[in-house]
């Protein structure tokens, strides 16, 4: 099989949607001998910024010394992003490879009656098998959906991260907050640690949880807290002090390499959850957890790309909590500056909500679909977006739509590519191209 065949294997896999449960991925599992228990895991919920964190926790532990995997979801650009040992994704020949041998065991659960995987717990199995055939120390999982009933809720990791718990995923979590609380609360094993921002109810759910498995529970605002010390835009770094009375830490200054205040919150997790791991592993030290948040990369988190003279944030906000930390985030970097909006949104999206959030009076907004059938229609989020801005178009076209969100920018305006992943993660790539033909004329 090569990476082309992969992909359509993968393909072929989506008619079974989303199906949550997990008797499917413990056999396949279990015909692929447990690889998931050959090395330590930290496991990774919440409703956002359960990317940043897990991107934070595999620097911290890569620093360490450590062999480290790294699983997470969906991509930007290609499936091999989704699995990373020591910062590098899968090569394309092994991503093939590894799913040739998962596939064989899937034609043998299929031969003996049972129901065939879903294209997320193959994905899921592959990240495991890999990172076991790796050797790895530990891996970073970062659920795909809930947490409860996720594919990747059969490991029994050093520590759980709930980040925090917003209504997203609903229609498959309960319906409700709470129900969405105990989907993320689902995680929680055993005697494992949990450390959490989340708040309310959901916080109450998390606690119950957490008393009931018997598991220490470590709250941001009560057990540790962070706070923002200053922002270098040239640098794409903030610093924030860390302060925990638990463990006897004192204001301890840190600079992670992402923007946005949300992000200081995200990154005094990772630093919770990487000193509850120094007790099984000396090594990730705080030398460790200071080079690690200084040195974490993870794209299209308020990342900003010089593109043709225009400077461009590129967000991947793409729910009410997102667009609210983008919007946070644009007012304190660039509270007077114009803005130019690329968007694209899934029409399964709290679209209203959004838009309320993320636009101001003067803003002119480009919209385009994303490639997915779940996109909200240009014409049909134009219309949405028309009485509140000066200025509105709309593209069917994303390329076209990138080059006229450029042109209307200018050297004066910022522009910001935001929404559906299935739009930020290719317009991202085009803009990157852009940037690197630029360098190339440069030089040339």
């Amino acid at each position: 099989m090569n990476y082309q065949e992969a992909l359509d294997y993968l393909e072929g896999l989506n008619v079974f949607g989303v199906r949550l449960g997990l008797s499917r991925i413990k056999r396949l599992l279990e015909l692929l001998d447990l690889p998931q228990e050959r090395y330590r895991t930290i496991h990774v919920t919440g409703t956002n910024g359960k990317g940043s964190v897990s991107a934070m926790l595999e620097s911290i532990i890569r620093r360490s010394g450590l062999h480290v995997g790294l699983y997470t979801s969906p991509h930007l650009a290609s499936y091999t992003e989704r699995m990373q040992v020591n910062g590098q994704p899968i090569s394309q020949q092994e991503f093939a490879d590894c799913l040739s041998t998962i596939r064989a065991y899937v034609e043998q659960m299929m031969a003996e009656g049972e129901e065939c995987p879903t294209q997320f717990e193959v994905l899921t199995a592959l990240a495991f098998f890999y990172f076991a055939m790796k050797q790895v120390d530990y891996a970073v999982i970062e659920v795909g959906l809930g947490g409860l009933l996720d594919s990747t809720n059969v490991i029994v990791p050093e520590v759980s991260v709930i980040t925090n718990v917003a209504l997203e995923h609903a229609d498959r979590c309960g319906g409700t907050l709470e129900g969405v609380a105990e989907h993320k609360a689902g995680i929680i094993k055993a005697g494992v640690p949990v450390v959490t921002a989340a708040t309310g109810i959901p916080l109450e759910i998390i606690r119950q949880t957490a008393e009931e498995k018997n598991a220490d529970i470590f709250v941001a605002g009560e057990d540790f807290k962070a706070v923002a010390v200053e922002a270098d835009l040239e640098r794409h770094t903030q610093g924030f002090s860390f302060t925990s009375a638990l463990l006897g830490i004192a204001e301890e200054p840190f600079d992670v390499r992402l923007l946005g205040p949300h992000q200081v919150q995200n990154a005094s997790l990772a630093v919770m959850t990487a000193e509850l791991l120094h007790n099984v592993e000396p090594k990730v030290d705080i030398d460790a957890i200071r080079e690690g948040l200084k040195l974490v990369s993870w794209g299209a988190r308020f990342e900003q790309v010089n593109c043709e003279g225009r400077e461009v944030i590129v967000d991947g906000a793409h729910n009410p909590a997102g667009i609210k930390a983008l919007r946070e985030s644009l007012d304190m970097y660039y509270p007077e500056k114009e803005r130019v909006f690329l968007l694209g949104i899934l029409h399964d999206k709290d679209i209203e909500h959004m838009l309320e959030t993320l636009l101001r009076p003067n803003d002119t907004v480009v919209v385009t679909p994303p490639q997915s059938d779940r996109a909200e229609a240009a014409a049909e989020l134009a219309r949405q977006v028309s009485g509140r801005v000066s200025h509105v178009e709309a593209y069917e076209d994303n390329e076209e739509a990138l080059a006229r969100s450029l042109e209307l920018a200018g050297d004066e305006r910022l522009m910001v590519l935001c929404g559906s992943l299935y739009l930020v993660g290719s317009l991202r790539q085009s803009l990157l191209a852009r940037k690197g033909r630029e360098r190339g004329e440069a030089h040339g």
